[in-house]
């Protein structure tokens, strides 16, 4: 028993992904030399090797994590699939009790202290979110096309953004989001995909544009734009979903000749607001889609309905939320983002001191230690969240480039052993890894660009601390283990 035990673990070496490993371990490497460059202080001096800098400690997370992983890698791979449903539920009742537990940090109620060292809980509830999803969507007779299993994991992913939520942690839970990638890869319907980008664009364009007036037509430009959308994408639906072009036809011409008319009504004879004769033309397509299903006993009309109503709900809804649900600070980062603020001094000065960073580093970057802005601690959180100026700074374009390459082999390496997978168990569980470690980065590294909004999540492996490391650790090395035991095992 115990030669082939000792065999199996001989195997379980051999068979693993040395180069994801090789990845993980550059990543690591350039992120400690990044913290010592953020945190370093001249006028302080100090050692970089102590405990008491950021770069010291950074080397006890990165030591544990390492140690971490390699318990990680011991255990058997069956371990995780057999009790992801118990470290699931563990997980849900820490994050419930976190906000009862945890102090006021910026307004934050999610980091639980224990003697001198803190946790959040939000960072290891990803993978054990993970682990459920993929083994409720791994289950015999599983679905996701049918009503009540695409619900569930819904509920799956939705339980832990809710109990974030309430510690006030948007930006983690935000990452959650990244798991409908998955869905999507495990066969979502892609008009659910579509819904989400829809409602991204409807937001965009509504916030946007919602002062802007159409010309001498007392009109907003964002609600008229928003409603013309909702006409052309559920056309658009009715196209690819459905065989009847008539029906298609029918929206476009008759819907989109009374919006001209309309508009040249209103232009040239009296001034009036269009959007009113929008909202009948969008209920008129609604009510005629929904005769069409019944006419044809067709389903997919009913759907499309649903949609074209549900994008008008969400555009009206969205402005209420935006301007009565969300933080001060929050509604302000996303004006500033979308240019209806300037506000250099306030919610824009961290993106603003980020590109300067990133731009005053060059093609080359100012050399380890030579950053001024980092130097000068023009920019907050410069070794946490705004950790990528410091890279762009110190290594310049070439170094930030090289980072992200680094993540992009990680991302598609991931891909690879995901595929590669023989049960279903492990190819979710490695897409769930690739979409949390994507989320990441490109918000991260586009909110420093000012590309996104500052929600404030930590750049994989270089963001100073000690649960980011330790859960995206946790994530990478137990989907390394599921991967390397794949040939090792059967599962039932």
């Amino acid at each position: 028993m115990g030669r082939m035990s000792g065999e199996k673990k001989k195997g379980v070496w051999r068979s693993l992904d040395w180069w994801t490993i090789l990845i993980y371990m550059a990543l690591l490497a350039f992120g400690w030399i990044s913290i010592c460059g953020a945190s370093y202080d001249f006028e302080m001096g100090g050692d970089i090797f102590s405990f008491d800098s950021r770069s010291g400690m950074q080397i006890v997370w990165i030591c544990t994590s390492l140690a971490l992983g390699l318990v990680l890698l011991m255990l058997d791979d069956k371990l995780y699939d057999t009790f992801a449903y118990v470290f699931y539920l563990l997980l849900l009742v820490l994050l419930f009790v976190t906000p009862f537990l945890a102090h006021d940090i910026k307004g934050s109620h999610s980091w639980i202290k224990i003697g001198p060292f803190s946790f959040q809980s939000a960072e290891f509830a990803k993978c054990a979110t993970a682990l459920a999803l993929a083994k409720f969507m791994s289950t015999y007779g599983y679905n996701i096309g049918r009503w009540k299993d695409f619900m569930l994991t819904l509920a799956i992913i939705v339980v832990p953004i809710v109990l974030i939520i309430l510690q006030r942690e948007t930006g983690s839970a935000l990452v959650y989001l990244a798991f409908f990638l998955v869905l999507y890869r495990e066969g979502m319907p892609g008009c659910v995909l579509f819904a989400g980008v829809s409602a991204i664009v409807y937001f965009v364009v509504g916030v946007r544009f919602e002062q802007t007036m159409l010309g001498y037509i007392p009109a907003s430009v964002g609600e008229t734009l928003v409603l013309v959308l909702v006409l052309l994408f559920t056309a658009g639906m009715v196209h690819v979903y459905t065989d009847k072009v008539s029906v298609e036809r029918n929206i476009l011409w008759y819907g989109g000749g009374l919006v001209a008319l309309a508009l040249c009504f209103a232009a040239f004879v009296i001034p009036f607001d269009i959007t009113w004769v929008l909202i009948g033309v969008c209920g008129a397509m609604v009510a005629y889609l929904c005769y069409v299903a019944l006419r044809e006993r067709g389903w997919r009309y009913f759907y499309v309905a649903l949609f074209a109503l549900g994008s008008v709900a969400f555009f009206y809804s969205s402005d209420y939320v935006l301007n009565h649900v969300l933080e001060d600070h929050q509604r302000v980062r996303i004006n500033v983002l979308l240019g209806l603020e300037d506000d250099p001094r306030g919610a824009g000065y961290n993106v603003n001191q980020a590109k300067i960073a990133i731009g005053s580093g060059g093609l080359r970057g100012k050399g380890f230690l030579n950053g001024t802005q980092t130097k000068l601690k023009y920019v907050p959180e410069q070794d946490t969240d705004f950790i990528f100026c410091t890279v762009g700074e110190e290594e310049g374009f070439w170094g930030a480039a090289g980072v992200l390459v680094l993540f992009l082999a990680l991302v598609l390496r991931l891909i690879h052993l995901a595929e590669r997978q023989p049960f279903a168990f492990g190819r979710i569980y490695g897409y769930c890894v690739m979409s949390v470690f994507l989320f990441h980065v490109f918000i991260n590294v586009g909110m420093v660009l000012g590309l996104t909004p500052v929600i404030g999540i930590p750049l994989p492996f270089f963001s100073y601390g000690g649960s980011s490391l330790w859960g995206f650790t946790i994530l990478l090395f137990i989907f390394l283990r599921i991967d390397a035991g794949r040939n090792l095992a059967k599962r039932d």
